[in-house]
């Protein structure tokens, strides 16, 4: 009997299972094909970002503004205390043992010895090397090189960096390349984020699961698990929001930059951009501000503990921070010199000193804008140049012509001067900070138009209106020497007697009588006289013979930006000016009649070193040598014998040539005073026009005093040479007539114009007779007190 043999069965099962599984996988590659096509265009996409934000400009760097280089030199007269200031603000550092490196300094008895920093300006480049400056009695006696003995005839000091012009971020940043970061330097940053940063493409399995082993074993973040690839994409371009879609954007960016870029351009871009800490309100971007602000030097010069300070600090920076826990920074620095020694890029000597070293940060001041009325003034102009948007962004040095010596002395001067007014006057001292006794100093240099310093006010941060360049303020007798030198114009010199008699003029219907602040019995006075004691009655005399629309015409040569109203009272400063005007009017007379445009600006330069902007002095001449030097002579015997001669009991014996100046019902007091060096002008009164109780010589010329004290390299002693033009005759003091020598008893030097000199000798002494000179002494005597 035949067996029947069943026949096998497909399994129902098994059909189901490859049905699908054919049609999972025909739905998979279509999918995955789709997603890697979005992938991919979606990182062409990215790519091309990438590009277009590093082929362009990186970031932002805020422009910098500097002062004016300092220049030293043997026989300058210099404050020691003002210099070691100086030097403190340019970031050198005091020391007490032998100069090492650049920004060393160290006193020894009257000698400074300094380690200069490199000097980088457009037009001069110098590496810094060790000097010795020696002082003898408030004077520089000797500048010599330190190592060869070498006398230096000429020392220019770097300039201060005054202000950044921050952009919305305040982030401050300074750019390096990898040929200046240290081998050491750039492994501690290896050491500390990523030591398979030149093995990985851009992601690093390995290393994110070494970090969560390592994590869990200590019980805290020791290591992250994101590449400085992943890093950068993340600072660069990303928001710090924690979601997988970010993250993801992160590592796929990741990898496009490892595709397109080397690898050490990655990392040249990453050392750049990673933010390092706070500097009071601004942000410290980049290895190489970071370098300066814990250590005060520039990326090459960092040691191997140094750079692994610096690199300890990426992960938390304000947690790290030297400035905010030391042991915590140094258990830190630790590590990664570990790391470092482990994958042997420390050797085991370099590993110890590093580990030895004290965490010793440099220190830092906290950023603030110094000068800060001079630097509103000098950003009004830049923005005419450049937007804020620019000026945030490019890195510009603005090189400026303000002196910081001369600029503190002037701060100082104005806070104790107005200190003093209110401490002898308590009535001046008023409640709120709103409207309190207010003063304001310029000074100048008077044949360039430079402005060394600017103090427009008590106090920037309660006020900013600029009192020196905004205000409009009546200049009483400051405006005097415009009226007398109209005079010299007319052929009037500073013997020719003026009338010092009372009375009333009539304008318009309205009758004005001026009068003299003191009495005086003289019916008559020189020229010269009634400059020096500021004699009101003998001036408006003057004006009334030249011509009052004579006076507006050569005034108006000065560059008054405010209205000259043809009124008697002009001869009195009854009328505003603007102060910084004012003080320019006032160098034509030191620069051998040459008027300057004020300058705050000299030099723009781009981040290339390549100027941009370069600002000439501008000057235009207002009047003749020979005049200014006359005018000169006369504001001297302001300060010798007139109104300002309380600046002699201030011990300066100086020649100084200036002007007081005050209005009615002391509104304002003024001094202007000047050598052939340096010219200031201190203002001082309230906004309101309130009454101050005193006049230019009691409220201002003290400060005007205690500002040179504190500058006595600007007071080298020199006078004005007598120009072509001038002649000098010995003088009657009795007729004003050229004296007959061996018969006029009281006589004196005076200086004319050649063209003004005097003719007639004097007729009331020409009588030989000795009895009638006997007389005319004793007359001349009497008539004199």
């Amino acid at each position: 009997m035949d067996q029947k043999v069943a026949e096998p069965k497909t399994p129902v099962r098994d059909n189901k299972k490859r049905s699908i599984l054919c049609t999972i996988t025909k739905g998979f590659v279509p999918l995955l094909l789709l997603t890697l096509s979005a992938l991919t265009i979606y990182g062409y996409f990215l790519s091309r970002d990438i590009d277009r934000r590093f082929s362009g400009r990186k970031w932002s760097v805020p422009s910098k503004v500097y002062s004016d280089s300092t220049l030293l030199y043997p026989g300058e007269r210099v404050n020691l205390s003002f210099l070691l200031e100086k030097l403190k603000r340019l970031g050198y550092h005091r020391i007490n043992r032998q100069l090492r490196q650049k920004g060393d300094v160290r006193i020894q008895g009257t000698s400074v010895q300094l380690f200069l920093n490199d000097l980088c300006l457009p037009s001069v480049q110098r590496e810094g090397f060790p000097i010795e400056i020696t002082i003898k009695e408030g004077t520089i006696d000797t500048i010599s090189h330190l190592a060869t003995g070498e006398p230096i005839p000429l020392l220019e000091l770097e300039p201060e960096e005054l202000m950044r012009f921050f952009g919305p971020e305040r982030e401050q940043r300074r750019l390096i390349s990898m040929a200046q970061v240290p081998e050491h330097v750039k492994r501690a940053f290896l050491a500390a984020e990523d030591t398979r940063f030149y093995h990985h493409h851009g992601l690093d399995p390995w290393g994110i699961l070494r970090a969560l082993y390592t994590n869990l074993r200590h019980g805290d973040l020791r290591q992250g698990g994101s590449t400085i690839t992943q890093q950068l994409a993340k600072n660069y371009f990303l928001t710090p929001e924690k979601t997988f879609s970010r993250k993801f954007k992160e590592m796929l960016m990741a990898v496009i930059m490892e595709l397109m870029y080397e690898k050490d351009e990655i990392l040249e871009i990453y050392l750049n951009e990673i933010y390092f800490g706070q500097k009071g309100s601004v942000a410290v971007n980049g290895l190489g501000e970071a370098s300066y602000l814990y250590f005060g030097k520039p990326v090459e010069k960092l040691r191997p503990d140094e750079g692994a300070l610096i690199a300890g600090l990426v992960r938390a920076p304000n947690l790290y921070s030297p400035y905010v826990d030391k042991e915590r920074c140094r258990t830190r620095r630790n590590r990664v010199l570990v790391t470092m020694a482990n994958h042997g890029w420390l050797s085991t000597d370099e590993f110890r000193e590093a580990v030895d070293r004290a965490v010793a940060p440099v220190g830092y001041p906290i950023y603030d804008k110094k000068a800060p009325y001079f630097i509103d003034y000098l950003s009004r102009q830049m923005e005419v140049l450049y937007s804020p948007e620019e000026l945030s962004s490019l890195g510009l040095s603005i090189f400026t012509t303000l002196d910081t010596r001369v600029q503190a002395a002037a701060e100082g001067a104005l806070s104790r001067g107005l200190a003093r007014l209110e401490k002898m006057n308590p009535a001046l001292r008023r409640k709120g900070s709103d409207n309190k006794l207010q003063g304001a100093i310029v000074v100048m240099q008077p044949k360039t138009g430079y402005i060394l310093a600017m103090v427009g006010g008590r106090n920037h941060a309660v006020s900013q209106f600029n009192r020196i360049t905004q205000a409009e303020r009546q200049p009483g007798s400051a405006f005097k020497p415009l009226v007398f030198l109209a005079g010299l114009d007319q052929g009037f010199t500073p013997a020719s007697s003026l009338s010092n008699l009372r009375r009333t003029y009539q304008l318009n219907g309205k009758y004005w009588q001026p009068r003299n602040f003191s009495p005086m019995n003289r019916e008559n006075t020189t020229l010269r006289r009634a400059l020096a004691k500021s004699i009101n009655l003998a001036t408006v005399d003057l004006a009334m013979k030249i011509g009052v629309e004579e006076i507006i015409r050569r005034a108006s040569a000065f560059g008054f930006s405010t209205p000259l109203k043809p009124l008697p009272s002009i001869a009195l400063g009854a009328m505003e000016v603007i102060p910084l005007e004012l003080a320019r009017a006032y160098c034509a007379f030191a620069a051998d009649g040459m008027l300057p445009h004020p300058l705050s600006l000299k030099e723009v330069v781009d981040e290339k070193g390549g100027v941009l902007e370069r600002r000439h002095m501008n000057v235009k001449r207002v009047t003749s040598p020979a005049k200014a030097f006359l005018m000169s002579s006369l504001l001297k015997s302001v300060v010798d014998e007139g109104t300002a001669r309380s600046l002699r009991s201030f011990g300066m014996p100086q020649p100084i040539a200036g002007k007081t100046g005050t209005t009615d019902n002391f509104r304002d007091a003024w001094f202007i005073g000047y050598t052939p060096d340096l010219l200031a002008l201190v203002w001082i009164g309230f906004d309101d026009g309130a009454s101050i109780h005193n006049t230019g010589a009691s409220a201002a010329l003290p400060i005007w005093a205690d500002l040179m004290k504190h500058i006595p390299q600007y007071l080298s002693g020199n006078w004005f040479r007598t120009p072509p033009g001038v002649s000098k005759k010995e003088i009657c003091k009795k007729s004003g007539q050229l004296a007959m020598s061996g018969h006029c008893p009281n006589t004196y030097q005076e200086y004319f114009l050649s063209d003004h000199v005097p003719t007639e000798s004097c007729a009331q002494h020409s009588e030989p007779n000795p009895l009638r000179r006997i007389f005319s002494h004793v007359e001349q005597i009497f008539t004199e007190r």
